[in-house]
């Protein structure tokens, strides 16, 4: 019978942090609801058969241009999204359908959007690397580019003094970005509520971190700024350090920069095989004992939830993706017309220029205007 109201604490699930410049960090136990428990796992299920539907339309050709997966990573973002709240914000790198579903998208939104259809989340406009939603503000095709976009969403929330903190995530391939500096700096001189996560999943495309960067602590790169090193293979861990970044910046203390080391299954995009420049003998040992989803099953049924209730889940997440990804090849793709809509959010002009001068395009509004 499920258990509704029991809370497991137990350090073993919180891995030890590395700290920077930092007087303490995140708690070193997490407590968790069964319920809880069980939306969280349903979240790694769902969020690692959509990237394998993702890679299966790819495959097929249904999915054209650029696709990045998630798988491995997941953990990531189950536990960050646990522990952020309604005011807080999120913008992310092109390995975004993920965070997408996380941030309200559904998995046809997700799916639809990658197919070029009408459903997506951007009207099959944006495809792989362009999705957004509330909150949200999207993947961002060009390395490193979203980190001075997310000091301005974290400046966003300190003009508004709405309480809320920008969480903006990049990978340790843009790490040396200077970009990157340029917006530490900011965010730091202004306080700014951010959170800069870097995803360190060991390779920016087919270089490792420690042939790319003379140093690999990327905690640390903030300088001025504290650092948080984060074991991000383990959902509690990721949970409970994004609520003490949350804690950090609420307070007051300007922004903070968080590495979560994880590793990606796949390879950098669905164009790379992930075998050239590590071992396929490295990929399965990683698989087999550092799967977020493994780890995570094998922490909530000690006492918390049951293997049948689990498997209820994997059931039902496996029939929710199959019929998202059957519908995202069937429905249609957005009319000519709309090629020159929702341009801008407020319309000033009613033409647009084309290609050509002669082939005005007319501007029309499609998405609902809040």
């Amino acid at each position: 019978m499920m258990k509704t109201v029991s809370t497991f604490i137990s350090k073993h699930f919180i891995q030890p942090f590395k700290l920077h410049k930092l007087d303490r960090g995140p708690a070193s136990t997490s407590t968790l609801t069964a319920d809880d428990a069980l939306k969280m796992y349903e979240n790694l299920v769902v969020l690692r058969r959509l990237e394998s539907a993702s890679g299966n339309l790819y495959q097929e050709k249904a999915i054209r241009g650029f696709c990045h997966l998630y798988s491995g990573q997941e953990a990531v973002a189950i536990g960050m999204r646990a522990a952020m709240r309604n005011v807080d914000t999120l913008i992310t790198s092109y390995r975004c359908h993920s965070w997408a579903y996380l941030m309200g998208v559904s998995a046809l939104g997700v799916l639809a959007e990658l197919t070029g259809r009408k459903t997506g989340c951007s009207r099959g406009k944006g495809g792989s690397m362009h999705m957004y939603a509330k909150n949200f503000f999207g993947g961002n095709g060009i390395v490193g580019a979203q980190v001075p976009l997310g000091a301005g969403a974290g400046l966003a929330h300190k003009y508004n003094d709405d309480g809320g903190v920008n969480f903006c995530l990049y990978g340790d391939g843009a790490a040396n970005q200077g970009q990157l500096f340029e917006a530490f700096n900011m965010a730091k001189l202004w306080s700014l509520p951010c959170v800069f996560v870097c995803e360190n999943n060991r390779y920016g495309m087919g270089t490792s971190a420690n042939r790319s960067s003379a140093s690999t602590e990327y905690y640390t790169r903030g300088d001025y700024v504290p650092g948080l090193w984060v074991d991000a293979m383990d959902v509690l861990t990721t949970k409970e350090a994004t609520k003490f970044g949350i804690e950090h910046c609420t307070s007051g203390k300007g922004p903070l920069v968080m590495e979560m080391s994880t590793y990606r299954f796949h390879g950098h995009s669905m164009s790379d095989p992930g075998t050239s420049y590590r071992s396929r003998e490295e990929v399965q040992q990683m698989r087999q004992t550092k799967d977020p989803i493994t780890t995570f099953k094998e922490q909530i049924t000690k006492e918390l939830v049951t293997a049948g209730q689990l498997k209820e889940i994997d059931i039902k997440v496996k029939k929710e993706i199959e019929e998202a990804t059957q519908q995202s090849k069937k429905d249609p793709e957005v009319d000519v017309e709309e090629l020159a809509a929702d341009i801008y959010y407020k319309n000033y002009e009613s033409k647009i220029r084309n290609v050509r001068p002669d082939q005005v395009l007319s501007h029309v509004e499609v998405a609902p205007r809040k």
